[in-house]
């Protein structure tokens, strides 16, 4: 039997641990021998590397996060800790890894590949939805449906209390979660790294609609735009008029109970990896866009920024 590991690297994400069950039971159908490699690269180079089994995985498809652990490593860039990571992999007879993360891991893999000859197929597994090439990474849909029911509950307090809320969204550097939460949520405001504004361009309107009735204001603003949130609802407590409160929703947003949604691309992710590999594809990245699945090269899925989509991006200049 050949030997095949999996491991996690960069931010959590519901999805993984679905993602880790169907590894294993689809490795063991295809004769494949599973090892799960704990914490990420570092587990790698620190021979953190089990044989998994059913038992490893029974249960988990409900939980959150990833049952083997996830890091970032700064070692791993360093060449003489990749060959460390090589040689454990070879005592061990891996000669095959799929790797849950984003493009800074789908670089490090690519390196090691060139290096040591592994093959590799990486899953796009971030909540922030931008790695470049893919419409869909394991992990947003649970992303957004755990900021929906927080969106929610907020509105049931800024209604009750006359207030305009600042809720702040994760996205380093790409507005997909907070733009896609305001289309679905109803909210009054969005600010996005990818689109320039200017607070006054909302004043005359915002005051418009106070003096005809409303109470409340909810404003989605990603994490990635340049001004603090507290300078936004500090713009509409002075400005506007309305009592403003900040709400950063952090790191509840990685976790929850996987969505159907996440549980489903987890396993199809997983199989389409599993495949490619079987087939002699030495190293890609399985992308996911509305003709389906498809696997990329490194390259291309690295060297350029992701692009939201143009027509939601017109949504929200209208």
């Amino acid at each position: 039997m050949n030997n095949i590991a999996i491991l996690c690297s960069g931010g959590d994400v519901s999805g993984m641990n679905p993602a880790l069950k169907q590894f294993v039971e689809y490795s063991l159908e295809k004769n494949l021998t599973p090892y799960f490699i704990y914490d990420g690269f570092e587990g790698l180079i620190d021979n953190e590397i089990k044989k998994a089994s059913y038992c490893d995985v029974a249960g988990i498809i409900t939980r959150g996060g990833t049952k083997i652990g996830s890091a970032r490593s700064k070692r791993f860039m360093k060449k003489k800790f990749r060959q460390i990571a090589k040689d454990n992999l070879k005592k061990l007879n891996i000669d095959m890894l799929i790797v849950l993360g984003g493009d800074g891991s789908f670089r490090g893999m690519d390196i090691f590949y060139k290096e040591h000859g592994i093959k590799f197929c990486g899953i796009p597994s971030t909540i922030d939805n931008d790695i470049n090439g893919t419409d869909y990474c394991l992990g947003v849909d649970t992303a957004l449906n755990i900021i929906k029911t927080s969106i929610d509950a907020i509105r049931d307090t800024a209604s009750s209390f006359k207030r305009a809320f600042v809720v702040e969204i994760m996205g380093r550097d790409c507005g997909y979660l907070a733009l896609i939460t305001h289309l679905t949520s109803g909210s009054e405001l969005c600010l996005i790294p990818e689109i320039p504004y200017d607070l006054k361009n909302y004043e005359n309107e915002f005051k418009k609609q106070i003096k005809n009735g409303r109470r409340y204001f909810i404003a989605i603003v990603s994490e990635g735009i340049k001004q603090d949130s507290q300078i936004i609802a500090d713009w509409f407590e002075n400005t506007i008029g309305i009592e403003s409160r900040v709400s950063i929703l952090g790191h509840i947003q990685r976790g929850g109970n996987p969505t159907v949604k996440d549980r489903l691309m987890a396993y199809k992710f997983i199989v389409n990896a599993i495949d490619e590999l079987l087939q002699g594809t030495k190293e890609s990245i399985i992308c996911y866009e509305e003709k389906g699945f498809n696997f990329k090269s490194i390259k291309e899925v690295t060297s350029t920024t992701k692009v939201l989509d143009k027509k939601l991006l017109e949504y929200l200049k209208n």
